[in-house]
C-alpha cells in the first residue's frame, strides 16, 4: 500500500477541519464540435486506464492515526460513477460554464471512491462541447495533473488505440495487518531518521550546503509571520463558489518579458497585483503594502518526474505590488521580490520542511498540520498559482481542444485564488471566489486584462533591451 505524503494528507485535514471545503483542483478543457456520443467518450477514457492506475485505487485509512492514509485498488470500481455527463442551458457562454465549475468544483468528493471525476459536458456555445477534469489535490498537483491529460487525450486527431487491460484489483491489506504495519513503521523510524542522517554524512559538502540554504530560506520566511492588513480579501468562507476567467496573448506576455528582462511568471503576477489593486479600489479600499500577501507555489519536481500522481512543492509568500499606480513599476516591485525570496532560498527551505516531514514519525506530523490548520490563518490573502501547459494542440475523439480553464480551490479564510494555465498561445488566468464575498469577481478578471494591456502597450513603445526568460514558477 503506497501512503500519501504528509503534504497530500495535509489537503485531507484540511477538508476535515473546514467541512465546507472542497479541496480538489481541476480545469474545463474546451473542444470544436460536433461532440461525441456520452457512450464513444466513456470508451474513450476506460481505453486510457491502464496509463493511470491511481484511477481505479481508493483511500485506505490506517486505524488509530499511526500512518498516512495509503492508496489501495477499489474492487468496486465503476468508471460510471467517475464520467458523468452535463449539458448547459442556452447559450452555453461564460456565464454558464462559470456557474457548472462552481456547482462541481464546490462539491465534495467522496473518500470511499477513487478521488476523480470527469464531466463531459454538451451544450457549450457554437456547437461545441467539454471536459471538465475533477482532481482532489491529495492525488495530483497541477503539473502531475497536466502530464494525465496529455495521457487521456491524444496528440493528433487520429485517436490512440485502447491500451491493453488485464486489470484485476489487489486485496487491500487488513485493518490488523494496517495497523500492525504502520506500528511497526512507527517504531523502526528512528533508525529511519537515522539512516537518512547517515546517508546525508556521505556527501557532507552537499550537507552543508543544504543546511545553510534551509537556514537562509527560514529567515526569509520570517517576515510571513507578519499578518496580512485587513481588507476584504481574507474572513469567512460561505462555502459555495463562483468562477470566472480571463485569457491573454502568450506573445503580449512575451513582449513585456523581452522589453523589462522579466520572466513569464514576473508579468503574470504583475498583472494579477494590477487586478487586485482594481477590485480593492472598486470596492472603497485603499491597495496597501502589505495588504495582500500571496501563496506562489513552486514545483520541487526534478525533469522526467511530471508523471508522478502525487504532490511535489514548495513555495514562496511575496506581497503583492498593488499599492503601486504605475504598471512598470508593479512589474518591477514584482521581479525584485520574487528574485529576493529566490536568493534568499525561501522555496529551498519549504523544500526542507516537506522533506523532514517524510521521514519522521507520522502522528506528531499530522497532529501539528491539523493544529496548525485550525488556528485562524491571517498571513496570506490569496493564492496564484502557475501550471505551463502544453504548448501544441491536444485533440479528444479527433476533436480539437481549443482552450483551457484552470481552476484552484480555496479555503480557511482566503476568498479568491487565481491559477494561470498556458495553452498553445494563450495564458489563461481562472479566479475562484467565495460566493458571498466575492460577487464581483469580474471585476479582478477585467483588472488583469487591463493590466496587462498597459504593460504592452507600454513595452511596445521602444525596442526591447532586457533578456527575459520562459522560466515560470513551476506550481501545482
Amino acid at each position: 500500500m503506497e501512503r500519501l505524503t504528509p503534504l497530500a494528507t495535509a489537503f485531507l485535514d484540511a477538508e476535515d477541519v473546514d467541512p465546507r471545503a472542497s479541496l480538489a483542483i481541476g480545469s474545463m478543457a474546451v473542444f470544436e464540435g460536433p461532440a461525441p456520443s456520452f457512450e464513444d467518450f466513456v470508451a474513450h477514457i476506460a481505453g486510457r486506464l491502464p496509463l493511470i492506475p491511481r484511477y481505479r485505487q481508493k483511500l485506505a485509512t490506517v486505524p488509530f492515526g499511526l500512518s498516512a492514509p495509503g492508496w489501495v485498488d477499489d474492487p468496486g470500481f465503476d468508471i460510471r460513477w467517475h464520467v458523468r455527463n452535463t449539458a448547459l442551458p442556452a447559450p452555453g457562454g461564460p456565464e454558464e460554464i462559470g456557474r457548472l465549475m462552481s456547482r462541481v468544483m464546490s462539491r465534495r468528493m467522496d473518500r470511499d471512491r477513487p478521488l476523480w471525476e470527469y464531466w463531459f459536458c454538451e451544450g457549450l456555445a457554437d456547437g461545441r462541447w467539454g471536459l471538465l477534469s475533477k482532481l482532489h489535490h491529495s492525488l495530483a498537483d497541477g503539473v502531475s495533473g497536466t502530464d494525465i491529460y496529455q495521457l487521456v487525450l491524444d496528440p493528433t486527431p487520429t485517436p490512440r488505440p485502447p491500451v491493453p487491460d488485464d486489470w484485476t484489483p489487489a486485496a487491500p491489506p487488513s485493518r490488523t495487518a494496517a495497523a500492525a504495519g504502520a506500528a511497526w513503521q512507527l517504531a523502526t523510524s528512528p533508525v529511519t531518521v537515522a539512516r537518512a542522517v547517515v546517508t546525508s554524512l556521505t556527501d557532507p559538502r552537499r550537507l552543508a550546503r543544504t543546511a545553510r540554504e534551509t537556514a537562509r530560506g527560514l529567515v526569509t520566511m520570517v517576515p510571513a509571520l507578519r499578518p496580512v492588513e485587513h481588507t476584504s480579501l481574507t474572513g469567512p468562507l460561505e462555502g459555495s463558489r463562483r468562477y470566472t476567467w480571463t485569457d491573454v496573448s502568450l506573445e503580449d506576455v512575451r513582449v513585456v518579458r523581452r522589453r523589462h528582462g522579466v520572466t513569464v511568471n514576473d508579468v503574470a503576477l504583475a498583472a494579477v497585483s494590477g487586478g487586485f489593486r482594481v477590485l480593492l479600489m472598486s470596492r472603497g479600499e485603499e491597495p496597501g503594502a502589505h495588504a495582500l500577501r500571496s501563496l506562489v507555489p513552486v514545483s520541487t519536481r526534478e525533469p522526467g518526474a511530471e508523471s508522478i500522481p502525487d504532490n511535489r512543492v514548495s513555495l514562496m509568500l511575496p506581497y503583492l505590488p498593488v499599492e503601486l499606480a504605475d504598471p512598470v513599476e508593479r512589474l518591477t516591485a514584482v521581479r525584485d521580490r520574487v528574485r529576493d525570496l529566490r536568493e534568499g532560498r525561501e522555496p529551498e527551505a519549504g523544500g526542507s520542511v516537506t522533506a523532514a516531514a517524510e521521514i519522521a514519525p507520522f502522528p506528531p506530523v499530522a497532529w501539528g498540520i491539523r493544529l496548525g490548520l485550525r488556528l485562524p490563518q491571517r498571513h496570506i490573502a490569496t493564492v496564484t498559482t502557475n501550471v505551463p501547459g502544453p504548448r501544441t494542440t491536444l485533440y479528444a475523439l479527433g476533436r480539437e481542444a481549443q482552450a483551457m480553464l484552470p481552476y484552484v480551490p480555496i479555503a480557511d479564510r482566503v476568498r479568491i485564488g487565481v491559477a494561470m494555465f498556458s495553452y498553445r498561445d494563450t495564458l489563461t488566468f481562472g479566479l475562484t471566489g467565495d460566493y458571498d464575498t466575492a460577487p464581483d469577481l469580474q471585476v479582478l478578471a477585467d483588472g488583469i486584462a487591463a493590466s496587462l494591456a498597459e504593460l504592452v502597450a507600454v513595452s511596445r513603445q521602444a525596442p526591447g533591451t532586457g533578456r527575459g526568460s520562459e522560466d515560470a514558477s513551476r506550481t501545482r
